[in-house]
């Protein structure tokens, strides 16, 4: 039987209500529903089916090993977290369409769950095929296009007309999102990302400010504070969104600021352990208890 598009989810913020299709959410904050049915899983969930990818960035953050999950044992997860209250499912890696399981994972996701799916991409492998495979089974994708032209194809060493004529494919089927990660190299393309995004009808654009990684710093004070003045500055049409561990000193609105961070959001790695962030270096194996007694247990960790 298919399910239904639109689900309802309790928490200490209230009930909110969110459809999968159309994206809507509407946040009833009147009053708080009795304790005993709030959530237990938080409203979003990523996880990262393989750490494999044939790109080379510099400034990754991801493992580099060919570790990568068992297609029965996330839909295993996907069950118990829409049971248990999330209402989105991410897939991302390395590169997620490497997983052989990977266009039957977001199928069964969206036809035996009520969770949105959507998935993280450099887009290269975005062929008709396979997104015809996905039409009718992911909600919304995003795309990573750091920087444009010459910048971005320095930095990921593809063709960047091959990429934009692969977010234009994708978006007949699915709404499209750019991710775009900030960094001294990127910082100047980002008036021009934002005129491009409009035009191949993407609609919204996910900053990523540069993370610290073993052999790079990350983005610093200066550029950041930089960034903040652009974002305070913007007026293009798409809109504009922030990685939650990145959004202090950003204008940002948050209806759920009284939820803790695990409400949001975590994230599963290619290695079945539950982190807050899909940056932590720590977290808590799953085990046969499941995910849900991991998040408990992530809950009350330090």
């Amino acid at each position: 039987m298919p399910r239904s598009n639109t689900k309802v989810r309790f928490s200490s913020a209230g009930a909110h209500f969110f459809d999968r299709v159309s994206g809507w959410n509407v946040l009833v904050d009147e009053s708080v529903p009795p304790k005993e049915s709030w959530a237990r899983a938080p409203r979003q969930v990523s996880i990262a089916l393989t750490n494999r990818c044939d790109l080379a960035c510099a400034y990754c953050y991801a493992p580099k090993s060919r570790e990568e999950l068992n297609s029965e044992t996330v839909k295993g997860w996907l069950e118990e977290l829409d049971q248990n209250g999330a209402i989105g499912v991410g897939f991302g890696g390395g590169e997620p369409t490497l997983h052989p399981g990977f266009v039957d994972l977001c199928r069964f996701a969206s036809e035996s769950s009520g969770l949105a799916v959507t998935f993280t991409t450099h887009g290269h492998h975005l062929t008709d095929e396979l997104l015809g495979e996905l039409h009718g089974h992911v909600h919304f994708v995003r795309i990573s296009m750091d920087g444009v032209g010459a910048t971005y194809e320095a930095l990921r060493g593809r063709s960047f007309a091959k990429l934009c004529d692969r977010v234009r494919a994708a978006r007949k089927i699915v709404p499209v999102g750019l991710n775009v990660v900030v960094n001294a190299s990127t910082f100047a393309d980002l008036p021009a990302m934002t005129e491009l995004a409009t035009d191949l009808g993407a609609t919204e654009i996910l900053l990523l400010p540069e993370q610290a990684t073993t052999h790079r710093t990350g983005l610093d004070g200066v550029m950041r504070t930089e960034l903040q003045a652009w974002v305070r500055g913007y007026r293009g049409r798409v809109r504009l969104a922030i990685s939650a561990q990145d959004a202090a000193g950003f204008p940002t609105a948050d209806p759920f600021a009284c939820t803790s961070a695990l409400d949001s959001y975590a994230h599963i790695d290619a290695r079945s352990v539950l982190k807050k962030t899909s940056f932590d270096r720590e977290g808590v194996a799953i085990d046969a208890t499941g995910v849900v007694a991991a998040l408990d247990h992530l809950r009350h960790s330090p």
